[in-house]
């Protein structure tokens, strides 16, 4: 595991992250991110970092083909799991739950998309980087300021992600938790699709 993540994971841990965090059940930054029919006979999980370039290989190879023929025929549910490995995919997804539900999917697609630009970008400050992405899909800085400040948002993806690694054993993105069984790597199409059952 990556020195950052058990880092983040410690905070967990050492209370500086509450790992028992009350929020309201309405607050939008909290709800899951889903694509698909709530009522598909399989639901995949993926647990994934925005900074993760094997994630940005699935999202980008993988990912359309599975909307296509698995989520959009409604053989699927396809359902989002932050698992920040460093602080910049924290302040990635933390920014990304701060956009209205149905922004999240294209703004994290596109943010593993252009990963050499806020990511692998030496000569670039990440932060500003991502308040670019972030204005192009219509927030504003003062939203975008909120988001990264909000402190009670980053101990609850922390908290999310550390209750994924000790119930599925996540560790490593991207995995896949398929109907209750984990997989992990950047998988094919063909290959996740051998998961699926008909």
């Amino acid at each position: 595991m990556p020195i950052e993540r058990r880092y983040l994971l410690s905070l967990v841990a050492l209370g500086v992250a509450s790992p028992s965090l009350a929020w309201a059940a309405d607050d939008p930054t909290r709800t899951e991110r889903a694509i698909g029919n709530p009522d598909a006979k399989t639901t995949i999980i993926e647990f994934f970092s925005l900074t993760c370039s094997h994630c940005a290989a699935f999202s980008r190879g993988t990912m359309p083909e599975v909307k296509q023929k698995l989520v959009d025929t409604g053989k699927v549910r396809f359902v989002y799991q932050d698992f920040p490995l460093d602080q910049i995919a924290l302040a990635a997804a933390m920014v990304a739950r701060h956009l209205p539900p149905e922004k999240y999917e294209p703004f994290i697609t596109a943010l593993l998309a252009t990963q050499d630009r806020w990511v692998f970008n030496r000569g670039a400050n990440p932060a500003e980087e991502l308040w670019k992405m972030a204005a192009l899909a219509g927030m504003s800085r003062a939203d975008f300021d909120k988001a990264i400040a909000d402190n009670g948002l980053r101990d609850w993806i922390l908290q999310q992600a550390d209750a994924g690694q000790k119930r599925y054993g996540i560790d490593a993105t991207p995995s896949f938790v398929i109907n209750g069984q984990k997989h992990s790597g950047d998988m094919s199409f063909d290959s996740l699709r051998k998961l699926i059952p008909d």
